[in-house]
């Protein structure tokens, strides 16, 4: 294979990463989790906040990955399930994530714990970062691209939300000093919606390609 062949398929390879990775990080959405670290920060400091990101974001990878390279068999081998039905059911949870934020100006409620740490598997590590949208996205990307793209892209998606949950408290002092976490949370939830458009009419088309190829 020519040099040249070879390079701009590399390119072609990390600019999938890269946009996988754009799009990951949209769905794991670390404004979330800068609310939600923010708000209970308050009550406990810094206490075990590198400890909570760290555990939050391995438990997350982890269940990213093995479903990200097993979920697409184990739904049609167990649970006769498509790839698209899981895409149009993540879409639809998703959406109501997305207009929860925009109308209420917040993602989730900040729950309830007596240390930071007690949040870092529930609901930090899941449902908030491998949640429904992101265990759809993984699954349904994989099958589409290959691990190959999704493996790294997950990876890195994670990697600048772990950092990000690192400065959560200054930029969510920050964004409080100014007001803008309403409205960032708001912006960011109606980006979320239309992602979960997306995922929606991606997993009908999916489907209606199905019906096609089999003659209905």
């Amino acid at each position: 294979m020519p040099v040249a062949s070879v390079a701009v398929g590399l390119d072609n390879l990390y600019l999938r990463v890269l946009t996988e990775t754009v799009f990951f990080l949209a769905l794991v959405n670390p404004i979330s989790k800068v609310f939600i670290l923010t708000v209970m920060s308050r009550d406990f400091e810094k206490q075990g906040l590198l400890e909570t990101a760290l555990r939050s974001t391995l438990v997350a990878l982890v269940i990213l990955a093995v479903l990200a390279l097993g979920g697409s068999f184990i739904l049609t081998a167990f649970f006769h399930v498509q790839v698209h039905s899981l895409r149009i059911a993540g879409g639809a949870v998703l959406f109501v994530i997305g207009f929860a934020a925009l109308t209420k100006g917040k993602f989730f409620e900040a729950p309830q714990a007596r240390r930071l740490t007690d949040i870092s598997i529930v609901p930090l590590a899941s449902p908030m970062i491998a949640g429904p949208a992101t265990i759809t996205a993984a699954i349904s990307e994989t099958a589409h691209l290959g691990f190959a793209v999704t493996g790294p892209a997950l990876f890195l998606a994670l990697a600048v939300n772990f950092a990000i949950m690192l400065l959560s408290l200054q930029i969510g002092g920050f964004l409080s000093k100014f007001n803008l976490m309403g409205a960032l949370i708001r912006i960011t939830g109606l980006l979320v919606a239309a992602i979960a458009v997306e995922m929606v009419l991606g997993g009908i088309q999916s489907w209606l390609e199905v019906l096609r190829s089999a003659g209905v």
